[in-house]
């Protein structure tokens, strides 16, 4: 397997690295305004080949494109009213909160942060002089023990 180098896009003149699965006929960049511009050079390339300048006037295709239409009534009409997602409204869930929540020496050290508003663990660190997650978990708990 050979290296993938960098290419020089047609479109903005950039260097880009192709992506590694399409590196032998990837010639332009990711940009928006390069990917417009490979999509107008494909199609400008398709439509010069003698056998695809008139495949979509031959009345062949009229007639196919008629016949669709007939068997498909209202498909453009429809699609306006579709959902744009195709998922489940979502079921609203009502917040409990708990008052009493009983926090004890044997939870973990994240659930007692959790519990406690950044605010008060920035505090915490400035009382204690430290930023470690265990010293402060220590303080907390040690000030939620001392209750007055």
């Amino acid at each position: 397997m050979s290296a993938i180098t960098r290419r020089k896009c047609p479109h903005c003149g950039q260097l880009f690295l192709p992506d590694a699965r399409n590196f032998r006929w990837q010639r332009y960049c990711r940009k928006p305004p390069c990917r417009k511009a490979s999509k107008a050079d494909s199609q400008r390339r398709w439509l010069q080949k003698p056998e695809n300048r008139d495949y979509f006037r031959d009345p062949e295709h009229v007639a196919r494109v008629q016949r669709w239409r007939a068997a498909h009534p209202g498909y453009w009409r429809r699609a306006k009213d579709r959902p744009v997602a195709l998922q489940d409204p979502l079921i609203e869930q009502v917040l409990v909160n708990k008052q009493d929540s009983d926090i004890s020496g044997k939870a973990a050290l994240q659930d007692l942060l959790i519990v406690q508003p950044s605010v008060m663990i920035g505090l915490i660190a400035q009382l204690t002089g430290s930023t470690l997650q265990d010293d402060i978990a220590l303080a907390a708990r040690r000030m939620q023990q001392s209750k007055p």
